[in-house]
């Protein structure tokens, strides 16, 4: 794949589209391509995390630290571990191949200087996680709410 190729990629993943072409484009630079074959766990629960995948190819499953949470399935365009790029934290989940998958490696140290040197994309994700957050907020003060009339949620 092309550069070119690589940000039209990144354009469509959610969570990075909103930055900005000349914000992916360093990503792109920047991102390492890996090649997973199936049944290869990409990383584990409880490992440091010093960067995101974005899956390219394939598909992974992504089975949650605690067993109360059910498995989920990452394809083509999901982002794992998008957490790493902004703190230093364990993983939460552990993906594993499902199908030989290819991903691009988006280290923190790249993401975070690309951060520092275009700021419109720090606003840009900033509004992205304050609107996350006012979701989250408002779902919650629903469930309060539904509590405390003695009802569950439905």
């Amino acid at each position: 794949m092309t550069i070119d190729d690589d940000i039209a990629f990144l354009e469509r993943v959610p969570m990075l589209q909103r930055l900005g072409t000349s914000a992916l484009r360093i990503i792109a630079i920047g991102a390492e391509s890996y090649s997973v074959e199936a049944e290869q766990v990409l990383f584990a629960a409880g490992a440091g995390a010093d960067c995101a995948y974005v899956v390219q190819h394939g598909s992974f499953a992504l089975r949650p630290d605690s067993p109360n949470e059910p498995e989920a399935v990452a394809e083509a365009g999901a982002l794992l571990g998008e957490t790493a790029l902004l703190i230093e934290a364990p993983r939460r989940e552990t993906a594993t191949a499902r199908v030989d998958s290819i991903v691009l490696r988006v280290s923190r140290a790249m993401f975070q200087k690309m951060l520092k040197t275009n700021p419109e994309a720090a606003q840009q994700l900033r509004d992205v996680y304050a609107s996350r957050s006012d979701r989250l907020t408002r779902d919650l003060q629903r469930v309060r709410d539904m509590l405390a009339r003695g009802t569950g949620p439905q």
